[in-house]
């Protein structure tokens, strides 16, 4: 199953935002264990790496890049994903420029905090919690 993680629930785990921490590192570490396969689209990585660089050293957030890179598969930006982003079905262009990086890489499912943003998504999408909750159904 390929999920990709918008960059809000990568943060939540980086900087320990509570309450999502708790399920952001759940999905986490079904990536770990390679029980789902999680992707990022490559402006997650450029925009965490930015972000984090703010509360962290420069040192740490390559490190945190690095683990990272190491366990998810990057959802390449290119002019195309970038072309068909501009789509105006879309209010954010970067959710816009994540859900065509999802498509373009075969991705099944999108996990945010961000739904709203999403609405005209062609994906399904969850929330981290809706998404635990999905997969533990799959268990059963």
């Amino acid at each position: 199953m390929k999920i990709l993680f918008d960059t809000n629930v990568i943060l939540d785990v980086l900087l320990d935002r509570e309450p999502f921490a708790d399920d952001a590192s759940y999905l986490l570490s079904k990536v770990e264990r390679s029980e789902i396969i999680g992707f990022l689209c490559a402006t997650t990585i450029t925009a965490i790496h930015y972000l984090i660089t703010k509360s962290l050293s420069p040192k740490e957030a390559i490190q945190h890049i690095q683990a990272l890179l190491s366990l998810f598969e990057v959802a390449p930006v290119n002019r195309l994903v970038l072309a068909k982003a501009l789509n105006p079905k879309f209010t954010d262009f970067e959710d816009s420029v994540l859900h065509e990086a999802a498509c373009h890489a075969g991705v099944e499912y999108i996990v945010t905090r961000d739904i709203s943003g999403f609405k005209k998504s062609t994906i399904p999408i969850y929330t981290p919690g809706e998404l635990i909750n999905m997969l533990e159904s799959l268990e059963k």
